[in-house]
């Protein structure tokens, strides 16, 4: 399994509890953060292009959000 940070396990256990809300098309949600992350110039660019190439990669993928 993967080893997900803190913030992430926490995110994990509110929505899975229903404390917060669930998105069903959460594919296209995770495309649109990362292609945020990656065009946020404050950040490093280290960390935007490691968004940018995880959102390339997933946009070429076999993803459905039907």
């Amino acid at each position: 399994m993967f080893q997900y940070s803190e913030k992430t396990k926490k995110l994990i256990n509110l929505i899975g509890s229903g404390d917060a809300a669930y998105v069903p098309k959460a594919i296209t949600c995770a495309l649109n953060t990362l292609d945020q992350i990656a065009a946020n110039e404050a950040l490093p660019e280290s960390v935007r292009e490691d968004a940018a190439y995880a959102a390339a990669n997933l946009s070429l993928s076999d993803y459905n959000d039907d």
